[in-house]
């Protein structure tokens, strides 16, 4: 079983900084990405930034520049962060881990993907 936790949350005032942390542990496949989604209330769930590798990174639009993600290993556990700067009050929501593993399951190329997520975290911008 993999578990996600996530880390970090909080109020800040806009301008501010956060660091969003999340922890997978458990029987750990080996991830394809990982990456942080938010919802704000009323919103659907976006992405705000997902790894691949520490080449491959990709950020919404709305938070490049501002944002960065990184990832480590360690302990048999995979450590993924999320560095907020330049806080916005649009930034705020819940912050969700994310995990997937994708293998090819058979000759045809037929893809299995399994999904993991955190409970979220609250992040809170004020103006």
């Amino acid at each position: 079983q993999v578990q996600l936790v996530e880390s970090g949350g909080g109020l800040v005032q806009a301008g501010g900084s956060l660091r969003l942390s999340c922890v997978a542990s458990g029987n750990i496949p080996n991830f394809n990405v990982m990456g942080w989604y938010r919802q704000a209330p009323g919103k659907q769930r976006e992405l705000v930034a997902s790894i691949m590798s520490s080449r491959l990174k990709n950020f919404a639009d709305s938070v490049r520049g501002r944002f960065s993600i990184s990832k480590d290993n360690a302990d048999n556990k995979v450590y993924l962060y999320l560095q907020m700067n330049s806080l916005k009050p649009e930034d705020s929501g819940v912050y969700y881990c994310h995990a997937r593993h994708t293998v090819v399951v058979n000759e045809a190329g037929d893809l299995k993907k399994d999904e993991y997520w955190g409970q979220g975290t609250q992040v809170t911008v004020s103006s």
